[in-house]
């Protein structure tokens, strides 16, 4: 359903997104996985024609995109970050005029109106004033919004940011209903856990570049059966090398002063570890140990924590 290849945008030197490829199937929920300023918001916005890549195509159902083609935006849905509501009306005239837009008119509209409504759970407060829905609402609103004329492609860029965890889990179950309808849906977050309940493929991006992508097992396998292991205290380079030496295996993921992270192999005991760590030196505060996960790929991909 979407297909986007070596996709480029550049702010004079900064590389805002930086060659990203990857496709999106009928039913996929592609999660778009990275940290605030990693050029997830850009990279939607030019798969929606609101800002022109440098270089790079975007294919939505076997054609073409171009800023000036209005069919294939019909094909999608857009549900921005900043939620896009009329908040002196009520849900249900939000919903009448973003529908008019689509250009859905008469019974059609009035029909998916209401399925919209009944979908978000916003039926029984549907004319009341959006200004006093809670922000909860107000996201649900929004997506319905995007979901009104049922495009084949629906663009969600950080639909749960600044809800309540009850809100966001209402939020994830509408997302799963659309992409059981065969929707193909891009979902950017920089929320690690949400991304890994309710994604069957998966994306890491940082610094405009795409760095791993593949199902969450997949991404998994590229720390292989290792553990993490987080130091924070005083370290110095030669010791922490030293260390890395004497231990077979023991691989340095990143380093700085205060806090130094290992990669360590499941069948290498961390008892041996520790001890070795105490003979070397280490000024240690903090001993951390994480097991394979999606945060840890990211670590190890990126050197930081996905929130830095």
């Amino acid at each position: 359903m979407l297909r986007v290849e070596n996709l480029t945008k550049s702010y004079g030197p900064l590389v805002a997104v930086d060659h990203v490829s990857f496709e999106v199937l009928p039913g996929d929920i592609f999660g778009f996985l990275g940290p605030n300023g990693a050029g997830k918001t850009t990279t939607i916005n030019m798969i929606a024609s609101l800002i022109k890549p440098d270089s790079g195509s975007i294919s939505i159902d076997g054609q073409e995109l171009s800023m000036n083609d209005t069919s294939l935006r019909k094909k999608m849905g857009i549900v921005p970050q900043e939620v896009a509501v009329y908040e002196d009306l009520s849900a249900k005239e939000n919903l009448k005029f973003w529908g008019g837009l689509y250009g859905l008119k008469g019974k059609t509209l009035r029909d998916s109106v209401n399925q919209m409504l009944q979908l978000t759970g916003l039926q029984d407060r549907a004319k009341e004033q959006v200004k006093k829905y809670s922000g909860g609402m107000k996201r649900r609103l929004n997506m319905a919004a995007g979901l009104l004329h049922k495009p084949k492609l629906l663009l969600l860029d950080e639909p749960t940011v600044g809800i309540d965890p009850q809100a966001r889990q209402k939020m994830l179950d509408m997302v799963r209903d659309v992409a059981g309808n065969d929707t193909a849906i891009l979902y950017t977050s920089h929320y690690l856990e949400e991304v890994e309940e309710l994604c069957n493929k998966i994306a890491i991006i940082d610094h405009g570049r795409i760095l791993a992508q593949g199902t969450c097992e997949e991404l998994k396998k590229i720390i292989g059966e290792n553990r993490l292991l987080t130091l924070n205290g005083q370290f110095s380079a030669e010791t922490t090398q030293k260390l890395t030496e004497e231990i077979e295996n023991l691989n340095l993921v990143s380093f700085s002063e205060n806090q130094v992270v290992f990669s360590l192999p499941m069948d290498v005991g961390t008892g041996v570890f520790l001890e070795k760590l105490l003979a070397a030196g280490f000024d240690i505060q903090n001993l951390s140990i994480k097991e394979p996960s999606l945060n840890t790929v990211f670590l190890k991909l990126t050197g930081r924590e996905l929130r830095d």
